[in-house]
């Protein structure tokens, strides 16, 4: 089948050029155009037969319908509007309120309702102009701050649409979100929700997000998988890359070479530290100058003997925070050089200019240590550019931890970009470093960017976009009408070996609000025992409670029952036993504690103790408080527990420990495995029976249903346990018009 990908971006990856009274379009160049045109001209081959690019020209709709198309990949699809609007939308909205912010300079953002209504308007302009040209088939991929609404506009229009978005930018803290008005964090948040895969640098952009969306919009999420709207929607980090093998192999072209000979002979034996960053305050410039001096006036054997040289590229400079940093920076480098300076030494060599690839990556190969200090980064690709091309293994890089960069490159020199102290030793420390140590530190990095390059990441992202499409189709509402109501009791009636698996609370009993109120009734314990007395049937109970409750209730029965999800069995008539997973209980000690923390700070919470699992429930409790210590507990316990064998289970109103690999599909695989069946019923109500919906996924004969109104796995969806209940007095032969009843209103 063919597909387009339409990508958008705030602007066209084009410059239009006037020569001779002709306006031409030269394709330009960036982080992000390198990246796509990496992966289109890879793995995308394969994927994508066209490929149509949205953004804003630059220029007027008139000069654009008259300037020539150039060479490129791409069809442009111009995005217009008026330029009071664009100037709100973009210097306004996204560069001085969503830029700051997310890079955690609060004090910087501006607040201004005009500003947001350019930026909803622009961001309608781009969803007409798409719309105008969409085709059901298209993927459309949406990048970065300016565009966060876009996804949900084009979802709303289009419900199946395969939509990916991307931040290239940090997504921040929730405690740092929370300060943009409300109504404009509803509209962010909803909007790239519209998305079917939202893709982040690193998994602490991801806990940001996710920890926002639970906190400002009140929806649950499980882990990466995010339930909204009858959708689902997945959350993942993608680590955005270079073209390795670009600039690794442009180490040996001549042109380089040349250049890297020519920038040598200002070293002059010197040693050299390099930085180049585009003009804005997140990149700790100012810090880095500070430091470089406090370097040699702690190590005055370097001064003479060492030169920075330092290349800021031209960004916004119509904002006026950027002229002001500008001129600080001149100052101080004015300053430096006249004071530390003689007529045969400057310290700083300094350009305000755009850099060309050749001249960039000479200067890569020849300078002795890259200085990439900023305060806060999404990526930093200049880091991973300068271990790609240093092909002679040798030069050092010093890297800010405050860049997703480090998360990959942990083998740089990694400092506090605030710590001007800490860069001027690191600074010393990577000029002495020894040759076989600066190899061994570049090639371990270089393995890294190897084996994640751009092509990798824009097929690992498309790859999941896929997936969750995937998911998508089995994951979804679909309420059991008349028609699947007579079709599975005809399958039930047919069947000569017939499982059903149960959940009990929320499934065959509406919840408690204390566990021991949910003891079955009469009703239940006559429908349940009919059911088990028929000889083609085994029916189980498959429960998060424990076997001493579960035998006290139901032990009478002629039932299976399988406990803690699926730590404790017992098979009709015979003695419980236990997975070997779930043997050693040590652990329950230390948790408890944690726990009872959360049950002095949390009023009407309690403990629920089990043999092989904890759980601490918050039904009873304030929801507003109880939802926030739910969302502190799930994340001291998951970080308590990263390296012990124990799984984190975030339930409906319960926060529950228990053995890893313990878990309601594995307890209903080892059902099956025991016997043949032609007819299987599983129906349970919450995200612990997800796991045995994915395993009776495909296998013929099984029927799934999930209770209440959320997307899930199973095939099918019945809004109560009363319904439950009237759909199994159906297949028993009992009381078929209360069924009818109930279904039909």
């Amino acid at each position: 089948m063919q597909k387009r990908l339409l990508i958008v971006s705030n602007r066209l990856p084009l410059t239009i050029e006037k020569k001779d009274n002709i306006y031409v379009q030269r394709q330009s160049s960036g982080g992000l155009i390198s990246a796509v045109e990496a992966y289109i001209g890879g793995a995308g081959k394969e994927v994508f037969t066209e490929q149509l690019w949205a953004g804003m020209p630059g220029i007027d709709r008139e000069t654009w319908e008259k300037a020539e198309s150039g060479d490129s990949h791409y069809a442009y699809l111009p995005v217009f509007t008026d330029e009071e609007q664009y100037e709100q939308y973009y210097n306004g909205f996204s560069n001085s309120l969503l830029w700051p912010l997310f890079h955690y300079f609060p004090s910087y953002a501006e607040y201004d309702p005009a500003t947001f209504q350019a930026y909803i308007a622009v961001n309608q302009a781009f969803c007409d102009a798409i719309l105008a040209q969409l085709r059901e088939t298209d993927v459309v991929w949406i990048h970065d701050y300016h565009l966060l609404p876009l996804a949900g506009m084009l979802r709303e229009k289009h419900p199946g649409l395969t939509i990916g978005l991307f931040l290239h930018i940090p997504f921040p803290s929730y405690e740092l979100f929370r300060v943009i008005p409300r109504k404009w964090q509803k509209a962010l948040l909803e909007g790239m929700l519209g998305a079917d895969l939202i893709g982040f640098h690193t998994a602490e952009y991801v806990a940001h997000f996710l920890k926002t969306i639970d906190m400002s919009l009140k929806i649950s999420h499980d882990n990466q998988y995010i339930q909204w709207r009858n959708r689902q929607v997945q959350v993942d980090a993608f680590p955005v890359s270079i073209d390795y093998n670009l600039f690794h192999d442009a180490y040996d072209r001549q042109d380089i070479r040349d250049l890297r000979n020519k920038y040598s002979s200002i070293k002059e034996g010197m040693k050299m530290l390099f930085s180049v960053d585009r003009l804005d305050y997140t990149k700790g410039i100012q810090n880095r100058l500070i430091a470089y001096e406090r370097f040699l006036h702690r190590y005055p054997e370097f001064v003479g003997k060492v030169v920075f040289v330092l290349v800021i590229v031209p960004s916004r400079d119509s904002i006026a925070k950027y002229n002001e940093r500008k001129k600080m920076i001149d100052e101080y480098i004015g300053n430096f050089n006249s004071s530390m300076g003689t007529i045969a030494w400057q310290p700083v060599i300094y350009q305000y200019d755009h850099l060309e690839f050749a001249d960039l990556t000479a200067l890569y190969g020849t300078c002795d240590v890259a200085l990439i200090t900023p305060l806060r980064d999404g990526m930093n690709l200049v880091a991973k550019e300068f271990v790609a091309s240093r092909k002679d293994g040798q030069g050092v890089l010093i890297l800010s931890e405050m860049a997703g960069a480090a998360a990959e490159l942990s083998d740089a020199l990694l400092i506090n970009p605030n710590d001007t102290e800490e860069i001027a030793d690191t600074i010393a420390t990577a000029l002495q470093m020894s040759p076989e140590e600066q190899k061994e530190r570049l090639e371990s990095m270089q393995q890294v960017l190897m084996k994640y390059d751009v092509n990798t990441w824009a097929a690992d992202f498309f790859n999941e976009l896929e997936h969750i499409k995937s998911q998508q189709l089995k994951f979804e509402v679909k309420f059991l009408d008349n028609f699947s109501k007579a079709e599975l009791r005809n399958r039930y009636e047919a069947g000569k070996n017939r499982l059903l698996l149960l959940d009990y609370d929320g499934t065959l009993v509406n919840f408690s609000s204390i566990p021991s109120g949910a003891a079955p009734e009469e009703e239940l314990l006559a429908l349940l025992s009919g059911l088990c007395e028929d000889s083609r049937n085994d029916v189980y109970i498959i429960s998060g409670r424990d076997s001493q409750t579960l035998d006290r209730w139901l032990g009478h029965l002629n039932i299976g029952l399988i406990a803690e999800h699926g730590a404790k069995h017992r098979k009709p008539g015979e003695k419980w036993s236990h997975e070997a997973l779930a043997v050693s209980t040590g652990w329950k000690d230390k948790i408890e504690k944690i726990m009872d923390h959360y049950v002095f700070r949390s009023p009407n919470s309690f403990i629920e103790k089990k043999d092989f699992s904890l759980a601490w429930h918050y039904r009873n409790a304030d929801p507003f408080l109880a939802n926030r210590r739910a969302q502190d507990l799930y994340e001291e316990l998951v970080e308590y527990t990263l390296q012990m064998p124990l799984d984190v289970l975030n339930g409906h109103k319960v926060i529950e420990v228990r053995s890893e690999g313990v878990n309601k599909g594995f307890a209903a695989r080892k059902v099956l495995d025991a016997a043949s069946y032609d007819f299987i019923l599983c129906i349970g109500d919450d995200k612990t029976d997800e796991d045995m919906f994915k395993v009776l996924a495909g296998v013929p004969g099984a029927y799934t249903i999930k209770v209440g109104h959320q997307a899930s796995f199973a095939q099918y969806n019945l809004y109560t346990p009363f319904l439950v209940s009237s759909l199994l007095e159906m297949l028993s032969g009992t009381h078929t018009e209360v069924f009818k009843y109930s279904s039909d209103h």
